[in-house]
C-alpha cells in the first residue's frame, strides 16, 4: 500500500525515482481499471483503509489477500468512507460485491507481481539487516536500548514513545504490545492504523540508500563471485549467518581485522551479505542469496557423505 501511495507523488526523488523508472514497464502491463482502483485505495495524500493491511499478511501474500477479501461488509463500507472521489471501478467494492472483491484480489496479485517481486530479495535483505540491528540492541541494552535507538523520528521518553506524525494522537497500548514493521516504502515519518481498537502497529522507515532497489543478484563488480572461492571466505559466510561485527568476524575465523574487513567487503559486493552501521561498528548479515548459497552448500555436503545405499554418516 505504501508503494502505491508513492507512485502518485515526487516524494523522495533521490531514493525512489530509480525505482519508479524501473517499474514503468510492469505497470503498463496491468489493466488500467485495476491500477486506478489501487491508486484510489492508497492515495498519495491522506489515510487509506486499515483492512488493506491485515495482520495475517505476515504469513504471506495469499494469506493477506484472503484476509482482505474476507472483510465484513460493514467494516468495508465504514473504512472506505475515509476516501474521496469514488471512481466507477470502486462503486461495486463499496457495496461489498463478491465480484468486486475478487477483482481487488487480482489487482493486488498483479501489482505485487509486476512492481514488488523484482525487488523482493533486496527488500528482504534490508529487513533482515534491520532486524539483526534491533535484536542486537535488545540483547546488549534491553528494551530501553532498543526504543532509545529508534531515532530520529522516534524518541523514547519512558513510558512514552514519541513519534513524528502528521497529526496529534495518543495510542494507549494497555498491555497489548506494539508490532513494529520496518518498510522500504515508508517515507520520513512512521505511520500507524486509523482504528485505535486494532492491535497496535507502527510502520517506520527502513534505512536505505538511493541504490536500495538494486537486487543482490546483480552485483556491481563482475569479478566478485569469482573472488569468493576459498575456505576462509566460506567460513566468514557461515559466521555472518548469525549476524556479527567485523571484529567478531575476525575473532571467530582467526584472521586479522583488516583481513576480515576485506572478506566482508567481497561478500557484500557479491550480493551475499549486507552491512549496516551500528553506532561505531558495522554489523554484517546475510542476504536471501547468501542464505540460499549456504543451504545449497549444506545439502551438497550431506549428499557427499551418503553411502551407495543412501545412508548418511
Amino acid at each position: 500500500m505504501l508503494s502505491i501511495n508513492l507512485l502518485g507523488t515526487t516524494r523522495g526523488r533521490a531514493v525512489y525515482d530509480p525505482w519508479r523508472a524501473q517499474i514503468r514497464t510492469g505497470l503498463r502491463r496491468l489493466p488500467r481499471h485495476q491500477l486506478r482502483l489501487l491508486r484510489w485505495l492508497a492515495p498519495p495524500v491522506g489515510d487509506f483503509p486499515d483492512f488493506l493491511t491485515p495482520a495475517r499478511a505476515a504469513f504471506g501474500l495469499e494469506e493477506g489477500i484472503e484476509a482482505v477479501l474476507a472483510t465484513p461488509r460493514a467494516r468495508l463500507r465504514r473504512e472506505l468512507a475515509v476516501l474521496t472521489g469514488v471512481p466507477a471501478e470502486a462503486r461495486a467494492l463499496m457495496a461489498g460485491g463478491s465480484q468486486a472483491l475478487s477483482e481487488l484480489g487480482e489487482a493486488l496479485r498483479g501489482y505485487h507481481r509486476a512492481v514488488l517481486v523484482p525487488y523482493w530479495s533486496r527488500m528482504q535483505a534490508l529487513v533482515d539487516s534491520e532486524r539483526a540491528v534491533r535484536a542486537r540492541a535488545v540483547l546488549d541494552h534491553g528494551c530501553d536500548g532498543l526504543l532509545a535507538a529508534l531515532g530520529p523520528t522516534m524518541r523514547w521518553r519512558p513510558p512514552v514513545l514519541e513519534v513524528d506524525y502528521h497529526l496529534e494522537r495518543d495510542i494507549v497500548l494497555a498491555g497489548r504490545g506494539l508490532v513494529m514493521v520496518p518498510s522500504a516504502f515508508c517515507w520520513r515519518r512512521p505511520v500507524t492504523l486509523i482504528d485505535p481498537t486494532l492491535p497496535p502497529v507502527l510502520v517506520y522507515p527502513l534505512p536505505r540508500t538511493p541504490a536500495w532497489w538494486i537486487t543482490p543478484g546483480s552485483p556491481p563488480h563482475p569479478q566478485a563471485l569469482g573472488n569468493l572461492l576459498g575456505p576462509t571466505r566460506a567460513a566468514c559466510l557461515r559466521v555472518i549467518e548469525g549476524g556479527c561485527t567485523t571484529g567478531e568476524l575476525a575473532r571467530r575465523t582467526g584472521v586479522t581485522p583488516p583481513t576480515a574487513s576485506q572478506h566482508a567487503t567481497t561478500l557484500r559486493e557479491a550480493g551475499l551479505t549486507t552491512s549496516t552501521r551500528l553506532r561505531n561498528t558495522i554489523l554484517h548479515t546475510l542476504t536471501p542469496l547468501g542464505t540460499a548459497l549456504l543451504r545449497t552448500n549444506s545439502t551438497r555436503m550431506l549428499a557427499s557423505q551418503n553411502d551407495g545405499d543412501g545412508t548418511a554418516h
